[in-house]
């Protein structure tokens, strides 16, 4: 893998300051070339292409270049060109040689994000620390990204202020579709499956439909192997708080007698019982989690076929006191801010509770029909069969007071064009069919009715890169159909909905300078009400509130201007994101100041109600390196949402937070990775941006202090991974305003988390 560059010009009297920068990137499906080798012969100067595919050579003085490209597996690319002033810049598509040719290796067909807009992911060393959170919590590592949680337990990312149905989550290339629109509804996924963790911050119905109007998280696994190959992973955490224990293993392996073939299997599991506060335990908030997957794909020049499966179930605790008896027990808990007695650990989940079930099955193909053209067809199937549990008497306790199976089936069908000039773009259509059922025998009128929905999109997008600049431009047709039907007090009620929209989008990329890069992405989105906004009416039980619906809610439109400039230096790195994302008709969950009293208890009544909104605001982030064994970070971001109707707040948009630590490298100068320890603090301003109807004010800001150290320690040819983190280190008392619990109690207390991981 190297990159030649010869040369013939004089060093005297020219400017040597100029530069050239490229990015590597396989011709057939966009996915970026890491660990290029890139020589330039006269000055003896070299690098390496990153993960990203990315390399710069600086220093460099005026004159002719002949650039020479070389990989493994790839037929050779050479570009003549004259380097005058400023810096050389240009994308290189490389072209597979024959399966045929000795010591080729065929790598994996995982589509790489191309895009114009804000990206950011999650990896290596920063993916390895974030080992047993659940994938909410993981993404809070990301500037702009933070959680809507219900609890400890249950969190949902936020997006630009934006989660649940706005932001689209693809399991390994699959729409992730559960009930996720409730705010206790985590998302049914295992953060153990992933090698990568990509956040597009940008809105992305075009290209994945309009669930995607706030952004969209990848969970991808690695490409699979396509030569003789084996490697298992164990993954071993422990953590104070709670009792919690995580166990995880995959194994990866290829074969050498079938070249092309690889396979992957994967299993976690997970347990923790009542988490503590400071002062007190949480009661019933512990968690059982049982997740498997397996993949097998077969990949050559010409074909590449993969099957994947999952499995997701857990079953979680929901805070006790979350229950009240009656309006006084309600309004005192509220008031006290925290429960009344200390509670005790156990591992027993008991009423209310949660119980979920997640199937995933994807069959995935692609065929190159020249080496410019390749098709694709994907199909995905799911079942979600989601179970909540609340406090009733007798024989009614053990059965679910809401009972949901929710099938989906998707069909992808699209086609790449990538040419050794400067276009590429897909064409294709998307179709999505579910059917949503409530289970007869839970004694309770369902919170939402039973429906059919059938989704059709037709989309195409193209892409233009010419020497620094690359240009992007899409447009979606989306036409949805939802069918419902429930009895109400005996009476059969049924609703028929259309939904039909365009959006479309113009994004640009411009590297100013070797270091500099600016993006800029402009588009439009919509997105249709989801059943529960239209229909919900009673008691959901998982978030201990009354929900109201409202069948006349119209479609949300938005445009979002987004805007990033990256600085990548020797030492620093720094990034910048700025949007503005009015919304006309924005739906959100109002808090109404009501109180419902039932048999089961006295809980807050929540309505949906529609406004005008308008968002803007920003996300930083950046890290220097002051020594070789010193460096520092920090991260921060501010979200404003208005309602632009009445100049008012809307409800659950975070406030406004930085993080920032420091780290110091013990290992030598040869791998200062190693053996680190890291000092940080998370700090969270008070949400002063609240309504004025609430059930409680916005708490106060707060500040955690967390420390971790990681080493590494390489036995044999193996090596292993340790870890140790304390998160709240002075165990500080504190509410976020985005837990929906925070009416009843503080948020975790002091946690000591050891983790191990082991390859072999």
């Amino acid at each position: 893998m190297s990159v030649i560059l010869l040369l013939g010009h004089t060093l005297y009297g020219q400017d040597c300051k100029l530069s050239i920068r490229g990015k590597i990137i396989h011709l057939e499906n966009n996915e970026p070339i890491e660990a290029a080798y890139i020589w330039v012969a006269e000055a003896e100067e070299g690098a390496v292409s990153d993960q990203n595919g990315n390399f710069t050579i600086k220093n460099l003085c005026s004159g002719s270049y002949i650039l020479t490209i070389q990989y493994l597996g790839h037929k050779t690319i050479t570009d003549t060109f004259n380097l005058e002033t400023n810096t050389y810049s240009k994308t290189y598509r490389m072209e597979e040689e024959s399966l045929g040719l000795q010591s080729v290796e065929v790598h994996g067909h995982r589509d790489a994000v191309q895009t114009t807009t804000a990206v950011s992911a999650l990896y290596g060393e920063n993916l390895l620390e974030s080992r047993g959170e659940n994938l909410g919590e993981s993404l809070k590592r990301i500037s702009g990204v933070s959680t809507f949680s219900t609890g400890n337990s249950i969190a949902k990312p936020v997006i630009h202020g934006m989660h649940s149905n706005r932001i689209m989550i693809m399991n390994n290339g699959i729409r992730l579709e559960g009930q996720q629109w409730g705010a206790e509804h985590a998302p049914e996924i295992d953060p153990f499956l992933a090698d990568e963790i990509t956040v597009v911050k940008g809105a992305e119905t075009v290209r994945y439909g309009p669930e995607a109007m706030g952004g969209v998280i990848l969970v991808n696994p690695a490409p699979l192997p396509t030569t003789k190959f084996s490697k298992t992973s164990l993954n071993l955490i422990g953590a104070s708080n709670g009792g919690m224990g995580n166990l995880n293993l995959v194994h990866v392996g290829g074969l050498e007698k079938v070249k092309g073939l690889g396979y992957r299997i994967q299993g976690s599991a997970k347990r923790s019982g009542n988490i503590k506060s400071p002062g007190y335990f949480q009661d019933n908030t512990g968690l059982s989690e049982l997740n498997l997957s397996s993949s097998l794909g077969y990949s050559s020049s010409k074909l590449g076929v993969e099957a994947y499966y999952s499995l997701f179930h857990s079953e979680l605790g929901i805070l006790n006191d979350s229950h009240t008896g009656n309006l006084s027990d309600l309004e005192n808990i509220i008031e006290n801010g925290r429960p009344f007695s200390d509670g005790e650990f156990t591992y027993e989940i008991l009423n209310p509770k949660q119980r979920v079930t997640h199937h995933l099955a994807k069959l995935k193909s692609h065929y190159h029909i020249s080496e410019s053209w390749k098709i694709n067809f994907q199909y995905g199937f799911q079942l979600n069969h989601r179970q909540e549990f609340d406090k009733r008497r007798g024989d009614l306790n053990e059965k679910a007071s809401l009972d949901l199976e929710l099938f989906t089936n998707t069909l992808d069908l699209y086609v790449n064009h990538t040419h050794k000039n400067e276009l590429s773009g897909t064409w294709g259509v998307n179709l999505i069919q579910q059917a949503n059922s409530n289970i007869p025998g839970t004694g309770v009128t369902p919170l939402i009715p039973n429906y059919d929905m059938i989704n059709v999109g037709m989309y195409a997008m193209e892409k233009y890169s010419k020497g620094p600049l690359e240009v992007e431009a899409g447009i979606r047709y989306d036409f949805r159909n939802v069918n419902t039907a429930r009895y109400i007090d005996n009476e059969l009620r049924t609703a028929d909905l259309d939904y039909q929209n365009f959006s479309a989008f113009l994004g640009g990329l411009y590297h100013i300078s070797p270091d500099l890069t600016f993006n800029s992405n402009f588009g439009s989105a919509w997105r249709p009400p989801n059943v529960n906004e239209l229909f919900s009416e009673g008691l959901h039980h998982g978030a201990a509130a009354v929900e109201i619906g409202d069948p006349n809610l119209e479609s949300e439109k938005s445009l979002k201007w987004i805007n990033e400039l990256q600085y990548d230096g020797n030492k620093t790195h720094l990034e910048f994101t700025a949007y503005l994302n009015p919304i006309q008709d924005y739906i959100y969950l109002n808090p109404t100041g009501e109180t419902y009293v039932s048999l089961r208890g006295t809980f807050n009544v929540y309505e949906y109600l529609q406004a005008n909104a308008l968002f803007y605001g920003f996300d930083f982030a950046g890290s220097y390196e002051f020594t070789d064994k010193f460096s520092g970070y920090v991260k921060g971001s501010i979200v404003q949402a208005k309602n632009t109707g009445d100049d008012s707040y809307f409800p659950f948009i975070p406030s406004n937070r930085m993080d920032w630590g420091v780290s110091y490298s013990f290992a030598k100068d040869s791998d200062p990775k190693t053996n680190k320890i890291t000092l940080s603090n998370v700090l969270v301003a008070k949400q002063n941006r609240e309504p004025e109807l609430d059930i409680a004010a916005a708490p106060p800001a707060y500040a955690l202090f967390n420390l971790a150290y990681t080493k590494q320690i390489n036995i044999g040819e193996n090596k292993m991974n340790l870890g140790l983190q304390v998160q709240n280190v002075f165990n500080t008392e504190y509410k976020d305003y985005m837990n929906r619990f925070r009416y009843f109690t503080y948020d975790m207390g002091r946690n000591v988390l050891l983790k191990i991981n082991y390859e072999f």
